[in-house]
């Protein structure tokens, strides 16, 4: 591996800025190429999409009490 090459971790760390169009076009053209040559990192990045595409339809009333009540207990438990 090259020194412009990015690793999995470096890849993983930039996937926000990327998603939001803010890498500078010589980072995005090295994340793009990582992104190529890893189906790891690719399906990763699929993931994301998607899961930023199903959270964006989710609203408070969709989730059940339950659910919600499980969900702030694991996040408190988590956290600590």
């Amino acid at each position: 591996m090259n020194d412009d090459e990015l690793t999995c971790q470096e890849f993983v760390e930039l996937v926000t800025d990327y998603l939001e169009g803010a890498l500078p076009s010589a980072e995005r053209l090295r994340f793009e190429s990582h992104m190529d040559d890893c189906p790891y990192c690719a399906a990763y990045l699929d993931q994301m999409r998607q899961t930023i595409q199903l959270v964006g339809q989710l609203s408070e009333q969709t989730v059940s009490p339950e659910v919600k009540s499980d969900m702030l207990r694991r996040f408190r438990d988590w956290t600590r």
